[in-house]
């Protein structure tokens, strides 16, 4: 198992930029497939990007293609997503997860979650 905690969420005007970081303990970092998720009030939890478990390959939805960068330093044992040109339809909470299996969008296939980082953007 590996045990996810988010940090950085934070609040943010329309087109500003937020850095959220994931740090896991536990398993050996390497042998995971990280993502990140996002979820509003009432609605059902949203894939964002994931990344596989040597950090070559990237999968985004394509709402935030070219505006949003995943990353991990296996080195320690960190996840980040870089979000630019953030809108206010992108305030939810955003999750952590760790999972095995790259590609995947879906929440199924992530075994391990953070407890939530909360972001909003106002207009």
């Amino acid at each position: 198992q590996v045990h996810v905690v988010e940090s950085g969420g934070g609040s943010v005007q329309a087109g500003g930029s937020l850095r959220l970081s994931c740090l896991a303990s536990g398993r050996t970092f390497s042998t995971v497939v990280m993502g990140w998720f996002r979820q509003a009030p009432g609605k059902e939890r949203e894939f964002v990007a994931a990344i596989n478990r040597g950090g070559s390959c990237t999968d985004l939805v394509d709402s935030v293609k070219g505006r949003f960068t995943i990353s991990r330093d296996n080195t320690k044992n960190t996840v980040s997503l870089q979000m630019n040109s953030l809108n206010p339809d992108e305030t939810d909470d955003y999750y952590c997860a760790s999972g095995y299996m790259y590609p995947s969008r879906s929440p199924r296939t992530y075994e391990e979650w953070g407890q939530g980082s909360q972001v909003t953007v106002s207009s």
